[in-house]
């Protein structure tokens, strides 16, 4: 790899943070995956050149991010790589649009999620105003009354209505279907909720097949990786799009598969999955992060299809009057899922969740308004919870990332985070839980077995 004569980079903000090549070897890994490539040698080897490049023509000591990705793309284009190319330019050019209009963890209002109907978010919102959960403050006297126990109650048989209705939804389609989606961000409950509708069918004749797709990711050491050693494994293309939709398309036309089995522990592929066919009658049941993204499920016709949507619309305002971000509930969820079963510490969650909310607000937000039915998978009675188990850490962070200039996103999310939560009473028993909650998904506990994403 060739030196750069620099050892900084200046930022879009002014700031100078230390260069690295991992960061255009990533950006150029990045887009060739979008493109289907997978050979991070071609990316190492397009790094040294962009690395030339800017030792012959940055006049100033310290180039600046424009800079070096205006001589990404000028490589790549002379080295006759005109297809990632243009996978970088437009996602280059989609991260300033972006970046002009709005934080990358969403929005503030009440519905956080321009896609989200909003006669479902004011149905969310008369919801909490009746319960006295609108904001963190009711939430409290609930405790200091002692009726936190009946708003767990209250927020599950929500939930359990909120099921119902999007089950009769789909018995009006029932001849038609081949295929239900239950899509939506990570940590919004899809497992769960997967497992709940295939149980409220069962009794109307519905006989579902999950198609796991999950097992069909690419081993993590093909996923674009940064400076940090992190694997952005949260885009579609990080999963095998061309064998699902052959599995799809063979399994919808009675023919058996085999699917391959994937290990989270470890990262890769290990041998296969058991092999799975589906009778006349049945229906293949998919819980996946990028449901909504059509080139997953392209070689299943439109009308078979039944996408269900679920995210946590959480509708309460923090103690400085804002609605409490519905991301922010997710990355509580997700800390304590891949501390129990995906081996990592709630910390690298939290220095990995930009890969996450970037491809939420590339993959899934923008498809949201295709789904048939929206369900929310938000519990007010789970903030106290979190601010249990979690307070202690997002005090330690919003001091550990002060002056971190390629962490800001960990110190802006500690340090919101961290303020509506120290206003939260914390309850400590979970045992008030139900086995059979979403929330179990999370904490443990749950007679769902699986792993969600």
């Amino acid at each position: 790899m060739v030196t750069a004569k620099f050892k900084q980079i200046i930022k879009r903000d002014g700031s100078k943070v230390p260069f690295t090549t991992g960061r255009i070897t990533n950006a150029i890994y990045r887009a060739a995956v979008a493109v289907g490539g997978r050979d991070r040698g071609v990316a190492e080897s397009l790094t040294s050149q962009v690395i030339e490049h800017l030792n012959s023509t940055v006049d100033s000591k310290i180039p600046s991010v424009e800079n070096v990705q205006d001589a990404i793309e000028k490589i790549l284009i002379e080295d006759g790589h005109a297809r990632t190319s243009k996978a970088f330019i437009l996602y280059r050019d989609e991260r300033n649009r972006k970046r002009s209009s709005r934080d990358d963890a969403g929005l503030s209002g009440p519905n956080q999620n321009d896609s989200i109907p909003w006669q479902k978010i004011w149905h969310v919102l008369n919801w909490a105003i009746d319960h006295r959960v609108a904001t963190v403050g009711q939430l409290n006297e609930r405790i200091a009354e002692g009726s936190y126990p009946d708003l767990v109650a209250e927020c599950n048989e929500a939930y359990q209505l909120d099921i119902a209705t999007a089950a009769e939804e789909m018995l009006k389609r029932k001849d038609e279907l081949k295929v239900v989606i239950v899509a939506g961000p990570s940590s919004s409950g899809k497992t769960t909720t997967t497992m709940k509708i295939a149980e409220h069918l069962q009794n109307e004749g519905f006989d579902f097949v999950p198609f796991h797709v999950d097992n069909y990711f690419f081993d993590l050491e093909a996923h674009p990786q940064d400076e940090f050693g992190d694997y952005d494994y949260e885009t579609p293309q990080a999963l095998d799009l061309e064998l699902i939709n052959q599995h799809l398309g063979d399994l919808i036309a009675g023919k058996e598969v085999t699917p391959p089995f994937f290990n989270f522990q470890t990262g890769n592929r290990e041998g296969l999955a058991e092999p799975m066919q589906i009778k006349p009658g049945q229906i293949l049941l998919i819980d996946s992060l990028h449901g909504l993204y059509d080139p997953m499920t392209e070689s299943v016709a439109k009308n078979a299809k039944f996408r269900l949507y679920i995210e946590t619309l959480l509708q309460m305002r923090g103690p400085d009057g804002n609605y409490i971000r519905w991301t922010d509930l997710r990355l509580n969820r997700r800390m304590t899922r891949d501390a129990r079963g995906r081996n990592m510490t709630p910390q690298a969650t939290l220095e990995h969740w930009h890969y996450v909310r970037n491809s939420e607000l590339r993959h899934i937000v923008p498809f949201v308004n295709t789904v048939d039915y929206v369900v929310n998978g938000a519990f007010p009675y789970e903030l106290p919870i979190w601010a249990n188990r979690m307070l202690g850490e997002f005090a330690k962070w919003k001091e550990e990332y002060v002056g971190n200039a390629v962490r800001q996103d960990c110190l802006h999310r500690s340090e919101r985070i961290y303020n509506w939560m120290s206003s939260v009473t914390p309850w400590e028993d979970e045992s008030i839980v139900p086995d059979n909650a979403l929330l179990r998904e999370f904490i443990g506990g749950s007679i769902y077995e699986g792993d969600g994403h």
